[in-house]
């Protein structure tokens, strides 16, 4: 049985279910000129908006946040501390790209190797710690493999420490956006070095290049990246009035579309999309018809929250609808799953777990028998008639 809701209420909001993100979400009106696109609600994990968000491709020096968030999860456990030294070897001093410019045979504590990768996004840095944590480069990307299967990130594999150009080495916008959120909500003790703007190192100073960072307000973080192959790409974040959002773009042609675009595009994830509290936990949201009961109907009711983020283009595009087997045959259990609250924004659809509110005690012998009977006298008028 279904009975659909139309109070004011229910013309104006896109639903999202606590856990279940991606790709039931209806689509925003919104363009990019980047080949790939991101926006995410960092403490829902919602996906907002997206463009080719679960492609692999070439992530080049945004896949750095692997190599970071390994370094993070080994400091947070005790296996490293930050003042532990590391040595340079002959490859890492070589290697070309964007340098941290370390010393061969140089000691480097990870402190220092970190802002070398986070914000100088040093190639050489990276090599550093892949040696020294698993003994070679390629052991390394195998511990990177092994950790995003472990956190998830089911559309990325690594072939090396760096983003260095590899067809084996590949991420999704939709694995950067999960782990840019998983550092952010696990290691904030280290997260703050995504916002620093500069760091010297061998009498070289370098500017961190993500262009969000004091130009959007609360942008803290966190990696740019760019190669031949892969454009120019960014994975950022800012934190505005207790609301995170995560935005990330990839493909662009320049530096300076990298810049206009992630902005534009964090503008959007805050000015376009508003969080509502549609129905809080224990509302009642309808009845449901009761077969053989010592009441006719049974309030339903929701368990959790119903919290949504709208898009202001689908305002006019959303009702709820009830949706139970019925009528329900008695006894019913307080806190028994009777049906589900339907809400469909546009084309899209998600479904949100209805309980009974009370007990409904059956009907006792002298109630069946009175039931029976009227049943009886339906069908003899049915057939008359």
């Amino acid at each position: 049985m279904r009975r659909t809701l139309f109070p004011d209420l229910f013309r104006c909001f896109i639903f999202m279910a606590g856990a279940a993100l991606g790709s039931a979400h209806a689509a925003p009106p919104i363009e990019t000129s980047a080949d790939f696109a991101l926006i995410m609600d960092y403490e829902t994990g919602e996906i907002l908006f997206e463009k080719a968000a679960h492609v692999p491709t070439a992530p080049a020096s945004m896949s750095k946040l692997m190599t970071a968030a390994i370094v993070f999860e080994k400091l947070q456990s005790g296996e490293l501390k930050l003042s532990d030294q590391f040595t340079a070897s002959r490859k890492a001093w070589a290697k070309r790209g964007s340098k941290m410019w370390v010393g061969e045979n140089s000691k480097i504590t990870v402190e220092n190797l970190l802002r070398g990768v986070i914000i100088q996004s040093g190639n050489d840095a990276c090599i550093v710690i892949a040696e020294n944590i698993s003994g070679s480069e390629e052991a390394f990307a195998a511990l990177m493999n092994a950790k995003a299967r472990e956190w998830g990130l089911n559309d990325s594999t690594f072939a090396n420490a760096t983003g260095w150009p590899d067809p084996n080495h590949k991420m999704s916008m939709a694995d950067l956006g999960t782990l840019a959120r998983k550092i952010i909500a696990e290691y904030p003790e280290f997260y703050a070095i995504f916002a620093e703007r500069e760091f010297t190192w061998s009498k070289i100073r370098q500017n961190n290049r993500n262009p969000i960072l004091g130009t959007i307000e609360g942008a803290d973080g966190l990696k740019t990246g760019h190669t031949e192959e892969s454009g120019y790409g960014v994975v950022g974040s800012a934190l505005v009035d207790g609301v995170r959002r995560i935005v990330v773009v990839n493909g662009l042609e320049t530096s300076t579309d990298r810049k206009t675009e992630s902005r534009r595009l964090m503008d959007i994830a805050f000015n376009d999309f508003e969080e509502r509290r549609i129905f809080s936990s224990g509302a009642v949201v309808g009845d449901a018809e009761v077969f053989a009961g010592k009441a006719a109907t049974i309030p339903l009711v929701l368990r959790d929250n119903v919290d949504v983020i709208l898009h202001r283009s689908f305002q006019d595009k959303t009702n709820a609808t009830v949706v139970y087997e019925g009528p329900v045959q008695a006894p019913v259990s307080a806190g028994q799953q009777l049906g589900f609250l339907r809400v469909t924004v546009d084309e899209t659809t998600r479904e949100y777990p209805l309980f009974a509110a009370k007990d409904v005690p059956a009907l006792g012998f002298f109630g069946k028998v009175g039931l029976a009977a009227k049943k009886l006298l339906l069908k003899k008028e049915d057939a008359a008639s």
